[in-house]
């Protein structure tokens, strides 16, 4: 296996099936038991791909499990920061809704080929669609736009 990364150049369809498989991993891992269990660490290195570009959820060295009603409060932050929901930083609290702004990141990373801390999204640290000010155009991975281009005109 081989660990995904998100500023490779992927079609829109190898983006989008790895995006879906880790979605799949995640709502398994939440919803597949009586007991949560949150990954904790959702980023592009811990997402691995197979000979056959099935993606895979790795290392769950700081995956944790909740039960029914429980809340989760650490005092050591051992995620990747650009990942990392504002609420687990400040108060240490997880929760499925951390695992799935990780995964929101993820989404982003992949579809822009950008990190989270790279200067275009210096607006803030929280990532809002209320805050969002650019043109889709302008942090969409412009190989996306250019394969969009490419398929229509084979269509023509």
């Amino acid at each position: 296996m081989t660990a995904f990364r998100a500023t490779t150049i992927w079609t829109f369809l190898n983006r989008l099936k790895i995006v879906l498989d880790v979605a799949s991993a995640l709502e398994y891992l939440h919803y597949g038991y009586s007991t949560t269990i949150m990954h904790c660490d959702i980023k592009p290195s811990n997402v691995l791909l197979n000979e056959s570009m099935v993606a895979h959820l790795s290392d769950f060295g700081i995956a944790k499990l909740l039960g029914e009603g429980q809340s989760l409060m650490l005092t050591q932050i051992l995620t990747i920061i650009g990942y990392m929901a504002p609420d687990y930083g400040s108060e240490g609290k997880r929760s499925r809704k951390g695992d799935v702004y990780s995964f929101g990141i993820l989404l982003m990373e992949t579809s822009t080929r950008k990190k989270p801390m790279d200067e275009i999204f210096s607006w803030g640290h929280e990532l809002k669609a209320v805050g969002w000010r650019f043109d889709i155009v302008e942090v969409v991975d412009s190989n996306l736009l250019q394969q969009k281009e490419m398929h229509f005109a084979e269509m023509e």
